[in-house]
C-alpha cells in the first residue's frame, strides 16, 4: 500500500556541504517519489532521511518560508512499468512502449494475456515494417513458451497487417502458427490476407504452399470425423485468389495441383473458377481436361457469353496447338450460335446445381470429381479478372474471331488441303451473322488469299459460295481476275471472266478492260476514301496470315505425347509413361517441364523416390545444355520428393539450382517436411563416428540442410 508522508521543503535552493557520493540520492529522495526496498520489505522515507542526516547541512532546513509537498509510494516496479506501458500506448509512442515492454520482460517475464494482446495490437497499427516485424518476432517467441496468451483474433489481425505491408514471409509464419493450432480466422478475413499476399510472386508462392498445407490438415481432420474440420475449410474465393495468382506468375503446374485439392476438399468451382482453370489447362496444354467443361458452358444463356469469352479463347488456342483444325472450326460454329435463355424456371434451378467434372480419365478408379456451377457468378467480387483477347473477341453481344485466329484457321485448312471445309465454315458464319447485318468475313478471307497469291484457294471458295447460293459481289471477282492477269494466268482469267458474264457481273468487256476498270476503282478509292476501316481489316488479315506462315509451326506431337504421359501417370501406369518418354528421346523431341513434372508425379504416387533421382540426372543434363528452363513448380516437387525419400545430397543440389536462378525457397515448408519424416535423423551422430564413407557424406548433407533450414 502506498504511504503518504509530509515534510517541509525549502523553497530556496540549498546545497550540501558534504562531498559524500550519496548526497544526490538523498536530495532526490527528498524531492521525488522514492522506490527503496530490501529483502525485508520497504523502508520508511524517514529512515532514509535519518540514516544520512549527518551528511546534510541542517541549517539548510531552517527557513521561515516553507510549504508542504506530498511524497507517495507508487507501488512496485511491476505496476509502474505497466502504467508506463499503458501511457506510451495511449500516446502512440511505439518506441517507448517497446522499451518498457522489454524492461518488464527482463524483470518479471511475459505479462498477462490482456497486456500482451493490447501491446501487439498497438504494433499492428504501425505503418512501419520495422515494428510489424518486431510484433511477428515477439509472437513467435511467446508461442514457444506461453502459446495460450495468443488469441486468434490477435494473430488474424497481425497476419492481415503484415500482408497489407507486403511482408508475405512473416504473414505466412503467423498463418502457419494458427494452422498449427487447427484454428483459423473467418473466411472473409482470411481472404483479405490472401488478397494482399498474392500481389507478389513470393507472396503467391507462400500463399499457394499454405493453401496446400491447409487442405492437408482439413483432409486429415475430416478423415478423423473432427468437428473442427469445417471451421478451417477453405472456400471458393480463397482457391480463386491463389489459382488466379498462379496464372499471373506462371505457376500453372502448382495450380493444377491446387485444382485437384479443390476437388478433394469438395469446394465448388464457380464461374470465376472455371475461367481460371481454363487458363491453367491452356498453360499446361491439357486440352482433354478443358473439353470436359464445354458442354456445360455451351448451354448457358447469352448474358454469360462475355464472361466465358476467355474459356473459348483458351480452348481454341489448344485446338490450334494440337493442329486439330476440324475441332477449331466446330468450336467457332458453337461460339456463333445464338443462345436462348432457359425459359422454364425448373430447368434454371436444375442448371444451378453442381455438375461433376472428372479429373483425369473417368475410367480410372482413383479419379477425382470436381464440382462446378457455371452459372454461379459473383458480381461484386474482390477478384479482379483480366483475360486476353488474342483469338476470340466480344463485340455487340457476340463472340467473334480476331484476325490472328482467322489467319490460323485459313493456314490450317490450307495446309491440310481442306478448302471446301473452310468454305463451309465461312458460309455457316455468314448465315449466323445474316440477321445482324451483312458479314464481310468471306470477302475478307478471299481478298487475303488473293493478296498472298493463293489464287487457287480463293477461286475454290468463290465457287463453293456460288454453289451454295451465296455468290460474292463483283468486286471480289474483279480482284481475283486482276490477280490472274498479273501473274499471267490467262487461261484461268478467261474461265473466271466467262463465269462473271454468265452471272451478269460484267458486260461484254474484254479481260484487259475489266482489269483496267478494276485498277481505276482502286486508285479512286485510295484517293478519296476517308474511312478506311474495311480496307484496313483486309490488310490486317493478310498481314496476320503472313505472320502466321512465317512463324515456325509448333510441334503438336509434344503436346500429344505429354497428354499420354499425364494419363498414364495419373493412372499409376508408370511403365507405359516411360515408354512414351523413351519414344520422345528416340524421335529427338525435347521434353518439356510438363514432361518431367508428370513423370515425377507418377514416380511419387508409387513412392519410387530412387527413380526420381535418376530422372533428376536427365533434368540436369537438359538444364546444362540450355534446352530446358525449369520452373519453380518442378523444383518444389523435386525438393519435396527428395526430402520424403531421404536423398539429402539431391536436396542440396536442387536448392543450389534455385539459388542460382534467384528463386525464393519456402524454408518453413521444407523444414516441416523434414521434421515430419526425419526429425531425429543423425541428431547425435558425428562425422567422425560414421561407419562408412556413404554414411559420412549423407551426414554432411543432413547437417547442411539442418543449418540451411534453421533446425536446431
Amino acid at each position: 500500500m502506498a504511504l503518504t508522508l509530509t515534510r517541509k521543503i525549502l523553497v530556496r535552493g540549498c546545497f550540501l556541504k558534504s562531498s559524500y557520493p550519496l548526497r544526490f540520492f538523498v536530495t532526490s529522495a527528498a524531492r521525488k517519489t522514492v522506490f527503496v526496498s530490501n529483502s525485508f520489505g520497504k523502508f520508511r522515507v524517514s529512515y532514509v532521511l535519518c540514516a544520512y542526516s549527518h551528511l546534510l547541512n541542517l541549517q539548510c532546513f531552517c527557513s521561515s518560508s516553507v510549504q508542504q509537498e506530498k511524497l507517495s509510494w507508487e507501488g512496485s516496479s511491476r505496476e509502474v512499468l505497466l502504467r508506463k506501458l499503458e501511457s506510451a500506448s495511449k500516446n502512440h509512442q511505439v518506441g517507448e512502449a517497446w522499451e518498457t515492454f522489454n524492461d518488464f520482460q527482463r524483470l518479471h517475464g511475459i505479462p498477462e494475456c490482456h497486456v500482451v494482446n493490447r501491446f501487439i495490437t498497438d504494433l499492428c497499427y504501425s505503418a512501419q515494417p520495422h515494428w510489424l516485424q518486431k510484433a511477428c518476432d515477439l509472437v513467435l517467441k511467446i508461442q514457444k513458451g506461453k502459446a495460450d496468451l495468443l488469441q486468434l483474433d490477435l494473430l488474424a489481425k497481425l497476419s492481415l497487417s503484415l500482408a497489407r505491408a507486403q511482408m508475405p514471409v512473416p504473414a505466412s509464419m503467423i498463418l502457419r502458427l494458427m494452422l498449427g493450432t487447427e484454428n483459423l480466422p473467418r473466411s472473409d478475413l482470411l481472404s483479405l490476407v490472401f488478397v494482399h499476399m498474392v500481389k507478389t510472386e513470393i507472396g503467391t508462392c507462400l500463399a499457394s504452399n499454405f493453401l496446400i498445407q491447409l487442405c492437408d490438415v482439413f483432409l486429415h481432420l475430416s478423415a478423423e470425423k473432427s468437428n473442427g474440420a469445417e471451421l478451417i475449410k477453405p472456400d471458393t474465393m480463397i482457391f480463386n485468389l491463389v489459382l488466379h495468382a498462379c496464372v499471373r506468375f506462371g505457376s500453372s503446374l502448382k495450380g493444377q495441383h491446387i485444382m485437384e485439392l479443390m476437388s478433394r476438399t469438395g469446394v465448388v468451382a464457380d464461374a470465376h473458377s472455371i475461367i481460371i482453370l481454363a487458363q491453367i489447362h491452356e498453360m499446361n496444354c491439357r486440352r482433354d481436361e478443358l473439353k470436359k467443361f464445354k458442354c456445360y458452358i455451351d448451354q448457358l444463356s447469352t448474358p454469360f457469353a462475355h464472361h466465358y469469352q476467355q474459356f473459348y479463347e483458351s480452348l481454341l488456342s489448344l485446338h490450334f496447338k494440337f493442329d486439330d483444325i476440324d475441332a477449331a472450326g466446330e468450336l467457332i460454329l458453337d461460339m456463333n450460335r445464338y443462345r436462348e435463355p432457359l425459359p422454364n424456371p425448373k430447368l434454371r434451378q436444375d442448371a444451378q446445381k453442381p455438375y461433376l467434372i472428372s479429373i483425369g480419365s473417368p475410367n480410372l478408379r482413383c479419379g477425382l470429381k470436381l464440382r462446378i456451377m457455371p452459372e454461379l457468378l459473383e458480381k461484386d467480387s474482390i477478384l479482379k479478372m483480366e483475360g486476353k483477347q488474342e483469338l476470340v473477341l466480344f463485340r455487340n453481344g457476340k463472340l467473334l474471331l480476331s484476325n490472328r485466329a482467322m489467319a490460323k484457321l485459313i493456314n490450317g485448312y490450307k495446309k491440310h488441303g481442306k478448302n471446301s471445309e473452310l468454305s463451309g465454315l465461312l458460309l455457316s458464319i455468314k448465315k449466323e451473322h445474316h440477321s445482324f447485318g451483312e458479314s464481310t468475313l468471306c470477302s475478307d478471307v478471299i481478298d487475303a488469299l488473293i493478296q498472298l497469291g493463293f489464287l487457287e484457294a480463293a477461286h475454290d471458295i468463290l465457287d463453293d459460295m456460288e454453289l451454295a447460293g451465296h455468290p460474292m459481289d463483283s468486286t471480289t471477282y474483279k480482284s481475283l481476275l486482276t490477280a490472274y492477269y498479273k501473274v499471267k494466268m490467262f487461261r484461268e482469267a478467261e474461265a473466271l471472266l466467262k463465269r462473271m458474264r454468265k452471272s451478269c457481273l460484267v458486260q461484254n468487256l474484254s479481260c484487259e478492260m475489266v482489269v483496267s476498270e478494276r485498277f481505276s476503282e482502286v486508285a479512286d478509292k485510295s484517293a478519296s476514301f476517308t474511312d478506311t476501316s474495311s480496307l484496313m481489316d483486309k490488310s490486317d488479315l493478310a498481314e496476320s496470315l503472313i505472320q502466321e506462315m512465317r512463324e515456325e509451326a509448333e510441334l503438336s506431337t509434344i503436346y500429344k505425347l505429354n497428354s499420354s504421359i499425364y494419363f498414364f501417370c495419373k493412372g499409376k501406369m508408370i511403365g507405359d509413361a516411360l515408354k512414351i518418354y523413351r519414344r520422345m528421346q528416340e524421335m529427338k523431341i525435347r521434353p518439356t517441364v510438363e514432361t518431367f513434372y508428370y513423370l515425377v508425379y507418377g514416380y511419387s504416387s508409387l513412392e519410387m523416390y530412387r527413380d526420381i533421382t535418376i530422372l533428376w540426372g536427365d533434368i540436369k543434363r537438359n538444364i546444362e545444355s540450355g534446352v530446358l528452363a525449369v520452373s519453380r513448380d518442378l523444383y518444389e516437387t523435386l525438393l519435396l520428393n527428395f526430402l520424403q525419400g531421404g536423398y539429402f545430397e539431391r536436396v542440396m543440389e536442387v536448392i543450389g539450382y534455385m539459388k542460382k536462378q534467384n528463386m525464393y525457397v519456402d524454408k518453413w515448408m521444407y523444414k516441416s517436411e523434414f521434421l515430419k519424416h526425419h526429425k531425429h535423423l543423425y541428431r547425435r551422430l558425428k562425422v567422425s563416428n560414421a561407419r562408412t564413407e556413404a554414411q559420412s557424406k549423407r551426414l554432411v548433407n543432413v547437417q547442411a540442410f539442418r543449418k540451411w533450414a534453421g533446425i536446431d
